[in-house]
């Protein structure tokens, strides 16, 4: 089936904002020159974008959804009268309100806002948590299962997400290269574009700062985030405990917000602190506590004191941050570690559904 989007406009100036927006969100158009050609598609099209000189024809093309008239400048009264008879669901004055088509062109080239993706954010709730350890572990866990996944890096004094994976030498794109002026991401086009590491029947694309720039902008995460989600991906994003504007971007789209710490006295104080510093979004927190304690301190005396639930509890591993350093970290496969982070998958899920059950 051909779900390419039908455009008819016949004003050049026009017609050639329209191709450069839908190129610049992956979008493939189909362009007719006149309502003889468009007929076999018109019913058909997923969409179908004209200029005021189609629908002022002596005989317009039929009626029909999802029709969005593109113009210059606001529409004289009689050209509104034919838009709405003509079922017009959208005008759109170029290149004023260019950001419109382009959400438009990027739901029909990725499907609409609000997929069927999920977001998780992973941050420590003390320093040397080994909260950036425990978010490539869960998405290494996601891919594990035989799908694709996401890691954004949110933090910009965390040395890089790639080095965990030991991927910091490939090719691909990092933030400071990511240029986000639409306010939409063609998810697939990003994910080409990045370093990844395939495990099981998956591939875990990473998205990493750098070591030489400033962390992501609010905006840029936001819109990487709602691509993904369009496309219905998972998305685990390491974020710093002192949130700046990119990591509490972050923090507001997740589903759920892990908290990870060791079982440790002085880790849940620090870690109280980061949950009041979640403010608001401390309501779909949970820890995730790396045992075992000192003093026999275990995971749910430390979600118990904290106010939040438990999620998983792993055991520190020898061997762990020498793999780390070599560059070859898997996330192990039925280690402590791995199963905390398929519990937390599961947590995920259930935060997802609750969410979606409450709409």
């Amino acid at each position: 089936m051909d779900d390419r989007p039908l455009v008819l406009v016949n004003d050049e100036v026009l017609l050639d904002e329209v191709l450069r927006l839908a190129a610049a969100v992956g979008c493939d158009v189909e362009r007719v020159p006149d309502a003889v050609a468009a007929e076999a598609r018109w019913a058909e099209a997923p969409l179908v974008i004209v200029d005021e000189d189609v629908l002022a024809a002596c005989e317009p093309p039929p009626r029909r959804e999802s029709v969005v008239l593109v113009c210059k400048s606001a529409l004289p009264a009689e050209s509104w009268r034919i838009a709405f008879e003509a079922g017009v669901s959208k005008v759109i004055a170029l290149p004023d309100s260019e950001s419109v088509l382009i959400s438009v062109l990027a739901d029909v080239a990725e499907g609409p806002r609000g997929g069927a993706g999920r977001v998780l954010a992973v941050l420590g709730g003390c320093g040397g948590a080994g909260a950036s350890v425990f978010a490539a572990a869960t998405g290494l866990a996601v891919c594990r299962a035989g799908t694709d996944a996401l890691l954004v890096d949110c933090d910009p004094l965390g040395g890089g997400a790639d080095l965990v994976l030991g991927v910091e030498r490939a090719d691909g794109l990092r933030w400071p290269g990511l240029r986000v002026t639409s306010g939409r991401v063609a998810m697939a086009d990003l994910v080409a574009a990045l370093p990844a590491r395939r495990q099981g029947g998956g591939r875990l694309s990473v998205l990493s700062c750098d070591r030489q720039s400033e962390g992501p902008a609010a905006e840029a995460v936001t819109a990487v985030l709602d691509a993904a989600r369009r496309a219905g991906g998972t998305v685990i994003c390491d974020v710093p405990r002192h949130l700046g504007a990119g990591a509490a971007a972050a923090v507001a789209q997740a589903d759920l917000v892990a908290v990870v710490l060791p079982a440790e006295v002085r880790a849940c104080a620090a870690a109280a602190g980061v949950i009041r510093l979640l403010g608001r979004h401390a309501g779909r927190a949970c820890v995730v506590v790396r045992g075992p304690g000192p003093d026999g301190l275990g995971g749910p005396d430390m979600a118990r004191t904290l106010g939040v639930p438990l999620a998983a509890e792993f055991r520190s591993e020898r061997g762990l941050p020498r793999t780390v350093e070599r560059g070859a970290f898997s996330g192990g496969a039925r280690g402590s570690l791995a199963e905390a982070a398929r519990d937390v998958l599961q947590a995920l899920s259930a935060a997802c559904a609750e969410s979606a059950g409450s709409r």
